[in-house]
C-alpha cells in the first residue's frame, strides 16, 4: 500500500468535507430513505429469528415470566451498548476520507511510513473475511427464515420451504449484473413499510400486555443472569442476532453520511425493533407454546400469507445490501493487492460504487446453495451467523482502538475501547459453544479467505522482487539509449510497470531484441492509496525524464477502479500528448515455475499459481484497447 497523507487530526473532522461536497446535493430525507434500505436492511430482518432462537434451541430457556423478562432486557441493552453507543457513537468518527469499513479502519490504524505491524494486517484481514463469509451467510438465513412462515399457513407446506428458497436464491444472484440501481429506489420505501409493521404489531400485543414495558429496566438482565448462572451465559449466542448487520453501519458510512445513517436509526430503525422484540415478548407471555414461531405468532392465519411475503421482499433487500457490500470489499483486496484482478463490472453511469464481479457472485450463489441444502433450517444457521458478526465486531472495537489512541491518548482510548470489548467478548466466548453446531463454518471459510488474501499478497511481493533483481537504474537506460541513439518510430509506447525510478524489464527485453524505440516513451504506474478515493484533479503526475521519455503516476483509491485511457487523456493538461490511435501498450507476462526455493511453503506456491493463471489479464482490467496491445513473457521462478 502506498503512503497517504488521510490521517485525521480528530475523529470528528476527518471526512467532514468530503461528507459535506458528497452529500449537500442530495436531500437529508432522500439519504435516511437510502439508508433504511441499504444500511438496516440486515439488522432490520433480525425480528424474524433473533428472540425465537432464544427460546428454542440447545440452550433455550424456557419462555416464563422472568426469562422473557430478562431476555427482552438484553436486546434493549445489547443494541444500545454496540449500536447506539459504539458505532453509532464512536466508531463512525473514524472515517477514512469519509469512508467506513474493516480496510478502511485498517488503513487508518496502519503507521504511513516503515513496517506495518504484521499482527494488525491479519487481523484487519480476517475481519474481512468474515464479512464475507456473512455475505454467504445473509442471504440463506433471511430468506429461509421468512419463507418459514408459510409452513404454518397448512399442514405439509413445510416441505416446500427449501425448494422455495432456493429458487429465490438463484433469482436474486442471477439479477445482480442487471445493477442495484433501479432495484434500490424501492429500497428505502419497501423497508420503511417493513418497520411500520414491525412497530405497529408489536404495538397490539404491548397493548394487551403493558407491563411487559418494564423490561426496559437493565435490572431484569442482570437478575436473569444471577438466576440461571453459567448456562444462562449461553443465551448470548442468540442473544447477538439481533445486532446482526450491525457492522453495515460502519461500512456504508461513505454512502450516505453519519448523519443520515443515525437519523434512520433513532427514528424508524429502533423504535420498529424495539417494538416488535417487546411485541413477542408480550405474545409469549400469553402463548408461550408459539416460542418456536414467535414472530409469525404475532399476526392470525389470515394475514400470514401477506407477512411472509413482505418479509421475503426485506430479507432479498438485506440479502442485497450484504452481496453490494461484498463486491466493494472485494475491489478493495483487488486494488489493494490482496487479491488477483477479477473482473469488475460497472452497472451504473453516475454512481462509482454500484458494481458487480462475476466470479465473486457466482461463488457467494453456490455457497448460499450449498448452505440451505445442508443446514435446511433458519435455526440451524444461527449458529453460524454469530460467530461471523461477533468476529467482525471484536476486531472493528480492537482496530478502533489503534487510530482513537492518536486522537486521545492511550489511557483514555484504552479505557473506551476495553468498555467496548468487555461487551463484545462475552458474546464471541458464548458462540464458541456453537462451533460444532455451524459456528466452523465462517471461521473456517474466513481462514480460507485470509490463506488467499496473504499468499497473493506474498507472491506479488516475491514477483516484485524477482522483476526489481533483473531491472536495471532508469538513469543507466537512459543514458544507454542516448549513447546508442537507436531508430524511433513514430507514435507512443505505454509500458506499464509497478516499479518507480527502476526499468520496467518488459522495456529492456523491447530494447534489447528489437532495437528501436517509438518517438515517444511513456513509463505509467498506477498506484493504490490507503484512502478510498483520489480526487481526479490530483490524480496523475507526469514527470518528463529525457527528450520524449515520460514517467507517469497514476493515484487511485481502493474504492475506485483504473483505466488507463482516462489516465492519458489527464496526461494532456500536463504536456504529454498522445493519440489513441498512434499508442501501443507494453505489458509484461510472468510464467510462473514451481521450484523447491525458500521463501514460500509450496502449498502457497501452488496456490499463488492457481490464482494468477485464473487472475483476469491487465488488458481487460485496466481496460487497454485490445488491438493496441502487446505482451512479452518472462520465466519466473517461485
Amino acid at each position: 500500500m502506498a503512503d497517504t497523507a488521510a490521517s485525521s487530526a480528530s475523529p470528528s473532522h476527518s471526512g467532514a468535507h468530503s461528507h459535506g461536497r458528497h452529500h449537500h446535493r442530495t436531500g437529508a430525507l432522500a439519504l435516511t430513505l437510502g439508508a433504511l434500505g441499504v444500511v438496516y436492511g440486515d439488522i432490520g430482518t433480525s425480528p424474524l429469528y433473533a428472540l425465537r432462537e432464544c427460546f428454542h434451541g440447545p440452550h433455550a430457556v424456557a419462555p416464563t415470566q422472568a426469562n422473557v423478562y430478562g431476555v427482552l432486557s438484553l436486546f434493549v441493552w445489547t443494541l444500545t451498548l454496540v449500536i447506539v453507543v459504539k458505532y453509532l457513537g464512536f466508531v463512525t468518527r473514524a472515517d477514512n476520507g469519509g469512508e467506513g469499513g474493516t480496510l478502511a479502519l485498517l488503513a487508518l490504524a496502519l503507521p504511513k511510513r516503515g513496517a506495518r505491524p504484521t499482527v494488525l494486517v491479519l487481523m484487519g484481514l480476517f475481519g474481512t473475511s468474515l464479512l464475507c463469509s456473512e455475505g454467504m451467510l445473509t442471504p440463506a438465513i433471511s430468506v429461509l427464515s421468512a419463507v418459514e412462515g408459510i409452513g404454518g399457513v397448512a399442514h405439509g407446506m413445510q416441505r416446500f420451504v427449501v425448494p422455495l428458497a432456493l429458487v429465490i436464491i438463484v433469482v436474486l444472484f442471477l439479477a445482480q449484473k442487471r445493477g442495484t440501481g433501479r432495484v434500490g429506489a424501492v429500497f428505502g420505501p419497501v423497508m420503511v413499510v417493513w418497520f411500520v409493521t414491525l412497530g405497529a404489531m408489536g404495538i397490539y400485543w404491548i397493548a394487551q400486555h403493558p407491563e411487559i414495558l418494564g423490561a426496559l429496566s437493565p435490572h431484569h438482565a442482570v437478575s436473569y443472569f444471577v438466576r440461571n448462572g453459567l448456562e444462562g451465559f449461553w443465551i448470548l449466542g442468540s442473544v447477538v442476532l439481533c445486532i446482526t448487520g450491525g457492522e453495515a453501519l460502519y461500512a456504508d458510512l461513505g454512502h450516505f453520511g453519519r448523519t443520515p445513517i443515525r437519523n434512520a436509526w433513532f427514528s424508524v430503525v429502533m423504535p420498529g425493533l424495539i417494538l416488535n422484540y417487546f411485541g413477542q415478548g408480550a405474545m409469549l407471555l400469553e402463548h408461550p407454546e408459539r416460542a418456536e414461531d414467535s414472530f409469525y405468532g404475532l399476526v392470525g392465519d389470515g394475514f400470514r400469507i401477506p407477512l411472509v411475503l413482505l418479509a421475503t421482499l426485506a430479507t432479498v433487500i438485506a440479502s442485497q445490501a450484504l452481496i453490494s457490500g461484498t463486491f466493494s470489499l472485494t475491489r478493495q483486496a483487488i486494488q489493494l493487492g490482496y487479491l488477483p484482478r477479477l473482473e469488475v463490472r460497472h452497472t451504473s453511469s453516475e454512481t462509482e460504487g454500484q458494481i458487480y464481479v462475476p466470479e465473486m457472485n457466482r461463488l457467494l450463489m453456490v455457497a448460499c446453495i450449498a448452505l440451505v441444502l445442508v443446514f435446511q433450517t433458519s435455526s440451524s444457521l444461527a449458529a453460524a451467523y454469530g460467530m461471523s458478526v461477533m468476529g467482525t465486531m471484536t476486531i472493528t472495537s480492537v482496530l478502533f482502538f489503534i487510530v482513537a489512541r492518536r486522537w486521545w491518548g492511550a489511557t483514555r482510548a484504552g479505557v473506551l475501547c476495553a468498555l467496548m470489548l468487555a461487551v463484545d467478548i462475552p458474546f464471541l466466548l458464548a458462540n464458541v459453544d456453537k462451533l460444532p453446531h455451524g459456528g466452523w463454518f465462517p471461521i473456517a471459510t474466513a481462514a480460507v479467505m485470509l490463506a488467499i488474501l496473504t499468499t497473493w499478497k506474498a507472491g506479488r511481493d516475491r514477483v516484485g522482487r524477482f522483476l526489481r533483481e533483473r531491472s536495471r537504474p532508469l538513469d543507466e537506460f537512459l543514458d544507454e539509449v542516448d549513447a546508442k541513439d537507436p531508430l524511433r518510430v513514430p507514435g507512443t509506447a505505454v509500458f506499464m510497470t509497478s516499479q518507480l525510478g527502476g526499468t520496467p524489464p518488459v522495456l529492456l527485453h523491447h530494447f534489447k531484441h528489437n532495437k528501436v524505440l517509438h518517438h515517444q516513451v511513456v513509463l505509467l504506474s498506477v498506484v493504490t492509496d490507503d484512502v478510498p478515493t483520489v480526487p481526479r484533479s490530483q490524480r496523475v503526475k507526469v514527470e518528463r525524464l529525457r527528450e520524449n521519455f515520460f514517467q507517469v503516476t497514476a493515484h487511485y483509491g481502493f474504492m475506485q477502479s483504473p483505466r488507463v485511457t482516462d489516465i492519458l487523456r489527464a496526461c494532456h493538461e500536463e504536456g504529454l500528448h498522445t493519440k489513441p490511435e498512434d499508442t501501443s501498450f507494453y505489458l509484461g507476462r510472468e510464467k510462473l515455475v514451481i521450484t523447491k526455493n525458500p521463501g514460500l511453503a509450496h502449498w502457497r506456491k501452488v496456490l499463488f499459481s492457481f490464482l494468477s493463471r485464473n487472475a483476469r489479464p491487465a488488458t481487460d482490467f485496466f481496460r487497454l484497447p485490445p488491438d493496441r496491445v502487446v505482451e512479452m513473457g518472462m520465466q519466473l521462478e517461485l
